[in-house]
């Protein structure tokens, strides 16, 4: 990567939509599984920390670091259910990638969009792994914004056929039925009247709710043999989507298992419970599923390694498409040590230096 002093790159999200648009979302998504799966497996290379979050009464902001010995990347991210009745997402997002030797940034991006890909790419890797090979049938339990990524990643990407939905809010899904008929119009969709209805028959269950509560959108008796479960809802203290007493009867995967006991599903579940993190697995050191008739379930709460991973692939892909414009974010200086020269008028900041003679002669 060519390094230009002062420049910075920026993704807005327009361009990444244009991006997306121009690649086509299945196949984004292929490259950016694959990019995931890269990244996880040399998991030992990253220095690693659960987020930063700051909790308020009606939501909550963090900050997402992480870095290896080429780049540092952070991402800032919100969540706050109620934002849609003020016309704002409930949740938004931006990061930055920024080079290890130097420190200077290199790319400044929208993360809101980005997040939602790299989300759906993240169950769709640790679904390849957990999920039984001959799933056809998904129950998608909560239909707001991140619904549709997920929706079509599965379906482009682990051969799903057929999607059951359920919202508490109906018009929630009327604008995932009509989205995914325009991207997919032989899709086999069929609305719920409950989560119990939804997962009658579900090979996999995704569930993606925002309220900020300890709910239970799954219970128990609603968990078949041989279903994976994708919690990606539960993602913050006190924000919870499963009964507890699904855990002991499955087994669990995490990103990161520090960050999940705090914010994931297992929050709940005594220090000592037993999971695996999808890095062992990507690399042979842990079994994914192993029987066809076990329940799976990944415990999502996303992870910092995957914006880094987000950040440099859309990276990547926006210059090859030319889609990145410069940001002047960095002072220029004609010497390094001087930033008070920002403030000195132009025939000031321009005199050349006197000559070494002329410094130290005496006035007449």
């Amino acid at each position: 990567m060519t390094y230009h002093p002062g420049q910075v790159d920026f993704l807005s999200t327009d361009a990444a939509a244009t991006l997306v648009q121009r690649v086509g979302l299945t196949e984004l998504l292929r490259g950016l599984v694959s990019a995931l799966e890269q990244d996880f497996s040399r998991w030992h290379d990253f220095d690693k920390s659960a987020r930063l979050a700051q909790h308020t009464p009606d939501g909550v902001m963090e900050l997402m670091p992480v870095a290896d010995a080429s780049h540092f990347a952070f991402k800032y991210v919100n969540g706050h259910p109620k934002n849609p009745q003020l016309g704002i997402p409930s949740i938004m997002a931006f990061g930055a990638l920024m080079r290890a030797d130097t420190g200077a940034p290199i790319l400044l991006s929208e993360l809101t969009l980005t997040t939602a890909l790299r989300t759906a790419a993240t169950s769709v890797m640790a679904a390849k792994l957990l999920a039984r090979r001959s799933s056809r049938t998904m129950a998608l339990i909560g239909n707001g914004s991140q619904s549709e990524f997920q929706a079509l990643a599965f379906v482009g990407l682990l051969g799903i056929q057929c999607l059951r939905l359920f919202d508490i809010d109906p018009a929630a899904t009327d604008k995932l039925v009509h989205n995914l008929h325009t991207q997919m119009p032989g899709l086999q969709i069929q609305r719920c009247r409950s989560a119990a209805e939804a997962v009658q028959g579900a090979d996999i269950v995704t569930t993606v709710t925002a309220d900020k509560t300890s709910a239970t959108i799954l219970r128990r008796d609603m968990v078949a043999p041989g279903m994976h479960l994708n919690a990606v809802g539960g993602d913050c203290p006190g924000k919870t989507e499963l009964d507890a007493a699904i855990l002991p009867d499955a087994r669990v995967f995490v990103e990161f298992a520090p960050q999940s006991r705090i914010e994931g599903e297992i929050q709940h579940m005594p220090e000592d419970f037993a999971v695996t993190e999808l890095w062992q697995v990507l690399r042979g050191e842990q079994a994914g599923r192993q029987r066809d008739d076990e329940i799976t379930v990944f415990d999502s709460v996303g992870f910092a390694l995957e914006d880094y991973t987000a950040l440099r692939y859309m990276h990547a892909l926006a210059r090859q498409h030319q889609l990145l414009q410069p940001l002047a974010l960095l002072p220029q200086l004609s010497n390094p040590k001087n930033l008070f020269e920002l403030l000195l008028p132009p025939a000031i900041h321009d005199e050349p230096a006197p000559a070494e003679a002329d410094r130290h002669a005496i006035p007449a």
